[in-house]
């Protein structure tokens, strides 16, 4: 799969986006609408990655930046956001592989942590995200205190400094 940086607002993350946002639809009668803003997906502050097979968008997912100063977030939190395979391209590691990019992505910019929220009726994702070492976390956002949320994060590893051993 090829990954590319593209704006939240791209044709083909919109395209994604909207067949993420029916998925969300089918499994709870309703999109997900916590807010997002375009900007909070651009350098340095998050970024937004379309994974492409054969020229095709198959897979997006960004991270957004967050801080102590919200409730809920720990300086140099990077919140990851609209994670998704296409029907057609899953069973392949895609999403890991989309993953690990969030992540090196977000430590690129001195980001600690990935945190993210999800529901009880997406195991594939609890699956992922507890495989890729995601532990339980307390939660935030808009989904807060709703029993069917689950959040997790990752700590990051901190970038090498030149020079040093």
């Amino acid at each position: 799969m090829d990954l590319v940086a593209r704006a939240y607002s791209s044709p083909d993350a919109q395209k994604l986006i909207a067949e993420l946002q029916q998925g969300y639809v089918a499994r709870y009668g309703g999109p997900d609408e916590t807010p997002t803003d375009p900007a909070e997906f651009e350098p340095p502050l998050g970024t937004f990655l379309v994974g492409y097979l054969d020229g095709i968008p198959v897979a997006c997912a960004g991270w957004r930046s967050h801080d102590g100063d919200e409730p809920g977030f720990r300086d140099g939190d990077a919140e990851l956001k609209r994670m998704y395979v296409s029907e057609e391209a899953r069973g392949r590691g895609l999403a890991r592989q989309l993953l690990a990019a969030i992540e090196q992505s977000a430590t690129a910019t001195g980001r600690r942590r990935v945190v993210l929220e999800t529901a009880n009726m997406q195991p594939e994702a609890i699956n992922l995200y507890t495989s890729a070492g995601y532990l339980s976390i307390p939660g935030f956002g808009l989904y807060l205190g709703q029993s069917e949320s689950y959040y997790f994060g990752r700590d990051l590893p901190r970038p090498a400094v030149a020079g040093r051993d």
